[in-house]
């Protein structure tokens, strides 16, 4: 479906997907030791969107099943948290349907023929099974911590970025990294690379600020 587009251009594309993953990232350690404590906001999630929008094509043009996985569960948790911050009911209708819609029309195309799917995705020769499954393993991680942080927020009744997500970023990042590497992956290897430290300074603002809170309570 995709044959014949250069390798310049697919990295392009995932660099770009990156650039707007590691915006939000850089961002949001910005405003956190700004504040002195781990913030949530509106930017990050509107990087998180436009970031996994992109990255969702180049997993499809990487032929790497792993990528669109993690990709396609985070990014309507992404829509949930603009829900949350007042954002989504301010976009167009059209923009709403065409974030709503794009992946999963991406993914109908992909499917529509089943048997090449399942060949190119499972069974393709430049990726061992074995890596397939690692690697859709630590994408899976690194999915659930936004599915931790959404039951956070619901439970909160606000979007908020908790000490756990930060934990399971890193147990996530650290496999995607080593994936990466397998791969040979430069996407995957400067993405990750430079949030396994952000997550780390989050981790130390929030134990930071919590030490400080139950000290002014004492």
């Amino acid at each position: 479906m995709f044959q014949g587009i250069p390798n310049w251009l697919i990295f392009t594309i995932g660099f770009i997907a990156q650039f707007f993953f590691t915006a939000r990232t850089l961002l949001q350690w910005f405003l956190s030791e700004k504040a002195k404590k781990v913030s949530s906001p509106t930017s990050y999630w509107i990087f998180s969107v436009i970031g996994s929008w992109t990255m969702f094509f180049y997993g499809v043009l990487r032929n790497d099943f792993s990528i669109i996985l993690g990709q396609l569960i985070s990014y309507y948790i992404y829509l949930w948290n603009l829900n949350a911050k007042g954002v989504w009911k301010k976009l167009h209708a059209i923009l709403k349907a065409v974030l709503l819609l794009t992946p999963v029309a991406a993914v109908i195309l992909l499917l529509k023929d089943a048997g090449s799917f399942l060949s190119k995705f499972l069974n393709n020769a430049e990726i061992p099974l074995w890596m397939v499954i690692y690697g859709s393993a630590g994408q899976i991680i690194f999915t659930l911590r936004f599915i931790y942080q959404w039951a956070y927020s619901e439970k909160k009744h606000e979007s908020v970025l908790p000490a756990g997500f930060w934990m399971i970023s890193l147990f996530g990042s650290a496999v995607i990294i080593s994936y990466g590497i397998f791969r040979k992956d430069p996407v995957l290897i400067l993405g990750q690379s430079f949030g396994f430290i952000a997550y780390t300074r989050n981790l130390m603002i929030w134990y930071s600020s919590k030490k400080k809170t139950n000290a002014e309570k004492q």
